[in-house]
């Protein structure tokens, strides 16, 4: 079974789709994309009918629907449906489920906690923004990771986890143990900033792994021609 992810142009280089119930990695710089892919996956979801979670530390629920605002996708809608649930870490909502570790607190009771909202609400995509949110709610981070991402990995739903890396040739434990990496590039040209996008790897299906052109419009982003073709 494969999920849209809700691009144009995207699921063609993947086979058709992302594989369900598993777990990527999207990378990238800073303006590159990263949030609004992730937000147009779960629109995507919530227009088959399936229930998505967004876990933010950077941005709040109003600050995300307003960035979203100008695109035509609809992530408002999405939100104020209840088919997407956006959750702020810094928020009494937030804080309740995400506690980080402490004296009387440890990771495995924070990722049952996390793991125990995916599954009990049927939640079957979710968004990680992102990986310095590990750092934050994590103590031990990278035995911790590997414990968080691990569990991930077994719920059923599709998961995408934000990573601020820039560098495409340098790998963490993150992209070890994900099921696929998709990379986000950033190109000062002569024309002015250009962007691309490159899956590294997805296990389950053919993919192409060139870079391909990546732009704005107003229903959000599209991922076009090879680069340099």
């Amino acid at each position: 079974m494969r999920v849209s992810s809700g691009v144009s142009g995207l699921d063609e280089l993947v086979g058709g789709g992302m594989p369900a119930g598993r777990l990527y990695v999207l990378s990238g710089p800073p303006g590159s994309g990263k949030t609004t892919l992730s937000t147009q996956f779960l629109v995507e979801g919530a227009k088959q009918d399936e229930s998505g979670l967004f876990v933010s530390m950077h941005e709040s629920r109003n600050d995300i629907i307003e960035d979203m605002s100008g695109y035509g996708f609809g992530f408002e809608r999405a939100v104020k449906t209840d088919r997407v649930t956006f959750v702020d870490v810094f928020s009494a909502e937030g804080k309740r489920l995400f506690q980080p570790p402490g004296k009387h607190r440890d990771a495995s009771s924070l990722i049952n906690r996390l793991t125990g909202f995916i599954e009990s609400n049927g939640i079957e995509r979710v968004v990680v923004d992102s990986t310095m949110l590990l750092e934050y709610l994590l103590s031990d981070t990278e035995n911790d990771t590997i414990q968080f991402l691990t569990s991930l990995k077994r719920t059923d739903a599709t998961v995408v986890l934000i990573s601020e890396m820039t560098d495409p040739t340098a790998y963490t434990d993150e992209h070890y143990l994900a099921h696929g990496v998709v990379f986000m590039h950033n190109f000062l040209e002569e024309g002015g900033m250009q962007r691309g996008i490159q899956v590294l790897k997805m296990r389950g299906t053919g993919i192409d792994t060139d870079i391909h052109d990546l732009e704005f419009s107003d229903d959000g982003l599209r991922a076009g021609t090879k680069r340099g073709a």
